[in-house]
């Protein structure tokens, strides 16, 4: 079969010229191949040759005039083309041992390369040289996997998966990403060598979880990496959610379900990854706060400030970045329960005032969440929700138009303080600022620095300052 209407036509035909002039053979491989057959965008692109790759990839970015790197311990090149990468190699086998998923490397065949892919829809390649010009090589007949849209290894999925476990988790990662069945067999392994995964670094693991997150309908792969036990080995806090309790015909909800759920609804509205972390993590702590009353039945209190306090320990183990995007998600599982608790009768302007300065700029990404955590098939349910979110909204956002408490700061800094009643730093002007904040937020002061420095003299007067 011949590809006719290959994309990049300049940039192949030049890689098909330079392996001409080298008098070597080279094949586009992998995951654009795969792409390009399902109409997907893609990007990077992955060559392999029979022999001379690095000289392949010096001359290409010779002839193209862009950056070149060099991985000589992997014997791979990385050639920089615009928005795209270029990643040459030659042809090569893999073998393993048993506690280790890093392999060793030797010259091989283009079969040998084809046969130590993952997917059999991984597994096709295009021919770029005068000889195999425009070809599709399809040894495991991978295009017909595309077809019937499944996951299938080119070779015995417990080897494929024993060998390198990372490919468990990449199969999950394709199932959500390309709504594709793992075939039987395949799921069958994974299932029975979940264990293998120990061996495998937390940041290849989160990499290709993220992936997952990102993905249209998360829930898919996070409901496979559960059924797989995958989850357990490298996210435990989030298997724990699973399973319901009845005691006394009162029966709570099944959190790790209701949590797939918020994802999926969260995912619907945006594509921050972080927004759809929060969405994962705002009911973590339900487990260790869960409790049971003879007269209310079951309750999770305090779940939203237990999670806020396990976030950092999930992101820490799992490599994630302990940066303002984690402080963001903290934020946001702290505080995901506020709103809703503002659609109370007799709730003071003051309420509001705390949520806008708590929330700050990502008030708005709280609201987000707060509407994806409505998983009620109730429809009666959903609208009261929904209406008293509204509510809260509108009320909010006249309260901080009159207010201007958005990124607030106290009009009077630690500094002033300190000079008006001549102080050291100290726990006494922290303590000023906080009486001082106080006063704003509960509409005893004006947000403004007349009113606020009035009010801190009057502070000093009383501790006789």
């Amino acid at each position: 079969m011949k590809i006719t209407n290959l994309p990049n036509k300049e940039i192949f035909s030049l890689i098909g010229e330079c392996a001409d002039k080298l008098d070597i053979q080279c094949f586009i491989v992998g995951g654009w191949v795969r792409d390009y057959l399902l109409k997907r965008d893609t990007k990077d692109i992955d060559i392999v040759c029979d022999n001379k790759g690095i000289e392949l990839a010096e001359l290409v970015a010779k002839k193209l005039k862009r950056k070149i790197v060099i991985y000589k311990n992997f014997g791979t090149a990385l050639v920089k083309n615009n928005k795209s990468d270029i990643e040459f190699i030659t042809a090569r086998t893999e073998s393993y041992n048993q506690d280790s998923r890093k392999p060793h490397v030797e010259l091989g065949s283009m079969e040998d390369d084809q046969k130590r892919r993952d997917f059999t829809i991984n597994a096709m390649s295009i021919g770029l040289d005068k000889k195999n010009k425009h070809k599709l090589i399809d040894p495991f007949n991978g295009i017909e996997d595309l077809k019937k849209r499944i996951l299938r290894t080119p070779l015995d999925p417990d080897k494929t998966y024993s060998d390198d476990p990372l490919r468990m988790i990449r199969a999950i990662r394709f199932s959500s990403q390309l709504n594709f069945k793992i075939e039987e067999k395949s799921f069958i392994s994974i299932k029975k060598n979940y264990e293998r995964l120990k061996i495998v670094s937390n940041e290849r693991i989160i990499d290709e979880f993220n992936k997952i997150l990102l993905s249209k309908k998360p829930s898919i792969g996070l409901n496979l990496l559960f059924e797989t036990k995958l989850l357990k080995i490298f996210f435990p806090e989030l298997v724990k959610l699973q399973g319901k309790e009845t005691i006394n015909k009162h029966t709570h909800k099944d959190n790790f379900y209701h949590t797939l759920q918020v994802v999926d609804n969260i995912s619907m509205k945006t594509q921050n990854i972080w927004l759809r972390w929060a969405a994962l993590l705002h009911d973590i702590a339900k487990p260790q706060t869960k409790r049971y009353d003879e007269k209310v039945g079951w309750s999770f209190h305090g779940h939203e400030y237990l999670g806020s306090k396990i976030t950092p320990i999930i992101f820490r183990r799992l490599k994630l970045p302990l940066n303002e995007h984690m402080k963001y998600v903290q934020k946001l599982v702290l505080l995901h329960l506020r709103p809703i608790g503002l659609a109370k009768e007799n709730i003071t302007d003051s309420g509001y005032r705390r949520l806008i300065v708590d929330a700050g700029e990502d008030i708005d990404d709280l609201f987000t969440l707060c509407i994806a955590d409505i998983t009620s098939k109730n429809e009666q349910k959903v609208k009261k929700y929904l209406n008293n979110l509204n509510t809260v909204k509108k009320k909010i956002e006249k309260v901080e138009e009159k207010d201007q408490l958005r990124n607030f700061q106290p009009p009077i800094s630690g500094d002033f303080i300190m000079k008006h009643f001549n102080l050291k730093p100290s726990k006494l002007v922290g303590e000023i600022k906080w009486k001082i904040r106080e006063a704003i937020l509960n509409g005893d002061i004006k947000n403004d620095f007349q009113e606020a420095e009035k009010y801190m003299i009057g502070i000093g007067k009383k501790m006789n300052l």
